[in-house]
């Protein structure tokens, strides 16, 4: 089974209308991530060159996701969902066979 970050990135590379906007615990750290097209980018910190680097660790508690219309404009975001929990958004991953 592949992990939460390539699961989620699978999903928007399906569903390219369509960003994540993921708020995570990593460790003792907050963060939030974009997720579109197939490719995560953190937020709140700088994202590693490196695809091969997951922005969303194994481990890492998925606290809040919000599905959003892009293009995603931080200061007017279009919102399709709000405040989604991980099992809520695992029956959209599945609806789409991811």
């Amino acid at each position: 089974m592949n992990s939460i970050g390539k699961r989620l990135e699978e999903y928007t590379a399906k569903r390219h209308q369509e960003v994540l906007i993921v708020t995570v615990q990593i460790a003792d750290e907050q963060d939030i991530i974009a997720v579109f097209k197939g490719f995560s980018s953190s937020l709140m910190r700088p994202t590693a060159f490196d695809a091969d680097i997951p922005v969303i660790p194994d481990g890492a508690n998925i606290l809040n996701i919000d599905r959003v219309a892009s293009p995603y404009n931080p200061e007017a975001p279009r919102y399709i969902q709000q405040g989604l929990s991980w099992s809520a958004l695992e029956v959209l991953l599945s609806e789409v066979g991811v």
